[in-house]
């Protein structure tokens, strides 16, 4: 019985004697802070780059000036004219006062220079006044583009011209009298509510239908602004919130105004200063690596 008991202590003690109380042990732990990024000044150039392409001026209308019957038909199609060059004489009875009526012939003109793409009437044809009765491509090209409605909160004013580079084509001109339009619902030929740029490419630079066409447009720069990253701020224009972040790290919300923003970051014009400190992201919103394209997400 002794040596049993001795053998139990024995066991006992191998296998529990030796064990203290375990201390306590730190787990790593992390904590997940919102980066953040100080106010610095810097330049702002805000082009706005689109994708466009190159087309043919629209064909020009000729239409008869007076009801008549057309009497003699000047042109054919393919045939270059000026403008003002005779295209078409229509002959109109005008009645004078006591009834009786008279014919007097009208010659119908070339409204623009170019080449005649249509002719839609014959010799004894009848034509009303305002008919199409021919149709002139004009020489002339133009650069059409698609703008976005958030590009179009980066144009303060209204462009003039814009710089434009042909794929495969001549050196970049300066295309001017640029025109920003907007489709109107259910207007003829209108395709959804989409806007339009367009602009006139110059006589002297040889380009052809179809060909794709980069377009800058400037819209200003602002040199020695404050400015943060796009992201830390709600909203691109205007006005918007910044999160500013405290001298005891905790984050306020601020409202700021915006100036020239070139995609990537923003001129804050009001609401901070110099070293200041924002959260680099909006709270809750994805950072611009983060964006996953499956879920319609607009990734940068």
């Amino acid at each position: 019985m002794v040596f049993a008991a001795i053998a139990v202590a024995l066991v006992k003690l191998a296998f529990f004697g030796g064990q203290a109380d375990a201390p306590d042990v730190d787990v790593p732990s992390a904590s997940m802070m919102s980066p953040q990024v100080p106010v610095a000044l810097g330049t702002i150039k805000n082009d706005v780059v689109l994708t466009g392409t190159v087309s043919a001026d629209e064909a020009v209308a000729v239409r008869s000036t007076a009801p008549g019957v057309v009497r003699k038909v000047s042109v054919t199609v393919g045939a270059w004219v000026d403008a003002g060059a005779e295209m078409f004489v229509i002959r109109e009875d005008v009645i004078r006062d006591d009834g009786t009526t008279w014919a007097r012939d009208l010659k119908v003109v070339a409204p623009a220079a170019g080449t005649v793409s249509t002719v839609a009437v014959i010799v004894g044809q009848a034509a009303a006044i305002g008919d199409s009765i021919a149709k002139i491509a004009p020489p002339s090209f133009h650069v059409s583009a698609t703008l976005l409605p958030e590009q179009q909160y980066r144009l303060l004013n209204q462009p003039t011209d814009a710089l434009v580079s042909v794929t495969g084509g001549p050196a970049s001109f300066t295309c001017t009298g640029v025109r920003i339009t907007t489709a109107l619902e259910g207007a003829e030929g209108a395709e959804g509510s989409g806007t339009t740029l367009r602009c006139a490419v110059p006589a002297d630079v040889t380009v052809f239908s179809g060909l794709s066409a980069k377009v800058t447009i400037s819209g200003g720069a602002a040199e020695n602004v404050l400015t943060v990253p796009i992201t830390a701020v709600e909203g691109t224009s205007g006005t918007g919130i910044v999160h500013f972040v405290t001298a005891d790290g905790a984050t306020e919300p601020r409202t700021v105004t915006l100036g020239l923003n070139d995609g990537l970051s923003v001129e804050v014009m009001t609401g901070l200063a110099e070293g200041d400190v924002v959260l680099e992201f909006v709270p809750g919103a994805a950072a611009l690596g983060d964006c996953d394209p499956d879920s319609g997400m607009e990734c940068s």
